[in-house]
C-alpha cells in the first residue's frame, strides 16, 4: 500500500483532529487518581469527544482483521500491560501509572496520541521508565526531516532506550494516519539509520515507543486486545502524531496542557502549536 501524502487543505483537518485528542487527555488529567476506574475515565472520554468535541472516539467498535471489536473509546494499559488495555472496574492505586491512548475523529480526520500518568506516589523506578520513554518518542521526533529515513527514527529511540537499561516493543509501532486510522507506513522503534522509507514532506505518521523496564517480550493477555510483558515488568509508552514538513516537522497532537518539550529538542520553534479552529 502506498503512502498517502497529505494537502495544506488535509493538514488544516487534521491539526484540529490532533488539538481536540490532545485536549482529551488535558481534560482526563486532574481525574486520573487513586480510586477512579478506568471504566469512569472512559465515559469521561466517551461523553467529552461525542457532546462536547462533536468528534467520534476511533477505537470504539474498531475491529482489524482478526480482531474481535474493541469495546471502549480509550485505551488504558496498567503498569505492565504493554498496549490496549479495555477499560473495566478496577480502581487506580497510588503507585500505579497508566497509559492512556485517545484518537478522535473530526470531520473524517483522525487524531492520536498517548500520555503516560503516575498516579498518586510512584516509584523512582516507574517514574524514571516513563520520563526516559518520553525523551526516547521526542528524540525519534527530533529526527524527522525531508531525506531522513525511517530508519532514523527507530534508530534513535531504540539507542537510548537501551542505553539506559530498558528494552523496546517490536510486536507493535507507528503508523500512517489520516482519513485511515492506520495506514502506511510503518514506523519501526528500532533499526539501522539510512534504512526503510525516505521522509518527504506531506508524510503523516505517529510515533509511539513502547519501552519497558525488563525483557522485551510480549503475550497477550486473552480478552483478544490487551498485550502484557511476559516478565511482568512495567512498561510505558508515549505517542504523537507528526507530519513531515518542508524544513522539518510539526506535532499535531499538542495542545495547552501538553508536557513540556525536552530541552534537548531543537529548535523548538519546529514544534508548531496547532491552530484554533
Amino acid at each position: 500500500m502506498a503512502i498517502t501524502l497529505k494537502t495544506a487543505a488535509d493538514l488544516a483537518g487534521m491539526r484540529i483532529a490532533g488539538r481536540l485528542a490532545s485536549q482529551v487527555l488535558d481534560m482526563l488529567t486532574p481525574h486520573v487518581r487513586p480510586g477512579i476506574s478506568t471504566e469512569q475515565l472512559d465515559k469521561l472520554a466517551h461523553d467529552h469527544i461525542v457532546q462536547v468535541q462533536g468528534g467520534i472516539p476511533a477505537p470504539l467498535n474498531y475491529a482489524p482483521p482478526g480482531y474481535v471489536p474493541y469495546p471502549k473509546s480509550i485505551c488504558t494499559s496498567i503498569n505492565h500491560q504493554v498496549c490496549h488495555g479495555i477499560p473495566n472496574d478496577r480502581a487506580l492505586k497510588s503507585g500505579d501509572i497508566v497509559n492512556i491512548d485517545v484518537t478522535v475523529i473530526k470531520d473524517g480526520w483522525h487524531g492520536d496520541t498517548s500520555r503516560m500518568f503516575v498516579v498518586g506516589e510512584g516509584s523512582i523506578a516507574a517514574r524514571r521508565l516513563c520520563a526516559l520513554t518520553y525523551e526516547a518518542m521526542w528524540l525519534g521526533i527530533s529526527r524527522v526531516r525531508p531525506g531522513a529515513r525511517l530508519g532514523d527514527i527507530g534508530h534513535a529511540i531504540q539507542t537510548f532506550a537501551e542505553r539506559q537499561g530498558l528494552s523496546i516493543v517490536r510486536e507493535f509501532c507507528g503508523h500512517g494516519i489520516g482519513r485511515k486510522f492506520h495506514e502506511e507506513p510503518q514506523v519501526l522503534h528500532y533499526g539501522k539509520p539510512g534504512t526503510l522509507d525516505e521522509l518527504v514532506p506531506g508524510m503523516v505518521f505517529t510515533i509511539e515507543p513502547m519501552v519497558n523496564a525488563g525483557r522485551r517480550e510480549i503475550r497477550e493477555a486473552g480478552d483478544g486486545w490487551t498485550i502484557v510483558t511476559r516478565d511482568r515488568s512495567l512498561s510505558a509508552q508515549w505517542e504523537h502524531t507528526v507530519v513531515v514538513t518542508e524544513t522539518g516537522y510539526e506535532v499535531l497532537t499538542l495542545s495547552a496542557g501538553s508536557p513540556a518539550v525536552p530541552a534537548f529538542v531543537t529548535p523548538v520553534s519546529s514544534v508548531v502549536q496547532p491552530a484554533t479552529v
